[in-house]
């Protein structure tokens, strides 16, 4: 069934020499994020409608999220060489829309909550475009980035973990202003990865991409669901 996608999507095993063949890896990551929306966007709707995640903690809620978006990646690094690499990438990012529905249900709660909704997938939509047009401008090697990125991104995590039991609204908010700044520079430095053919599998560079443009959309809306929750 997956056959067709997996012809059309080709990633390559070995380096990326040509021109001709990066565009290609970037053409086809591009393809897959957008595909990637889809059950992103059912999961979210699915999780709004049935209550699923609001019935949870925020304990429980937050280790299911952690044992799944790792085991999916896991997942998705074993079989992106593979058929099963795209339908396992969209069942990850289904999964990650069934997660962002206790969010995105909170939100719907308050006064414009669409609206609020609205304004945080569209500013996500300009800071990609941007951070987009910046990778195809700047000619430096950014690989030395990678390790300060990563390193910033496992701060926030812990953070994050320890503000589940804090439950400090000054900490949720530096850490979703923060995270903004840290996954923008990641989506400058995964793009240029693959510019540059450092990667050259498109399944991995759209999860990569995916998380930074997920990470940076959660963020936006907490920000303005606080915002909002004060007035």
């Amino acid at each position: 069934m997956n056959q067709p996608l997996q012809t059309e999507f080709t990633g390559y095993a070995g380096g990326v020499t040509s021109v001709e063949q990066r565009d290609r890896v970037l053409r086809n990551t591009y393809w897959l994020l957008a595909l990637s929306m889809v059950p992103t966007v059912l999961g979210a709707w699915i999780g709004v409608a049935t209550g699923i995640t609001q019935a949870m903690g925020h304990g429980m809620s937050a280790i299911l999220f952690l044992a799944g978006a790792f085991g999916f990646i896991f997942a998705i690094e074993k079989t992106k060489n593979s058929a099963a690499g795209v339908p396992v990438l969209l069942g990850f990012t289904f999964f990650m829309g069934l997660m962002l529905s206790r969010l995105i249900g909170a939100v719907l709660g308050m006064n414009n909550g669409a609206g609020l909704i609205m304004t945080a997938f569209a500013g996500t939509g300009a800071i990609f475009f941007g951070m987009a047009t910046l990778s195809s401008l700047i000619k430096r090697d950014l690989s030395s980035m990678g390790k300060f990125l990563f390193v910033g991104a496992v701060m926030l995590c812990v953070a994050a973990i320890a503000n589940i039991f804090l439950h400090s609204s000054a900490l949720m908010i530096t850490i979703s202003v923060v995270a903004i700044g840290i996954f923008s520079a990641f989506i400058i430095y995964d793009l240029k990865r693959v510019r540059d053919g450092e990667e050259t599998n498109y399944i991995s560079a759209t999860l990569n991409i995916y998380l930074d443009l997920y990470n940076i959309f959660q963020s936006l809306l907490s920000i303005l669901g606080f915002a909002n929750s004060r007035e």
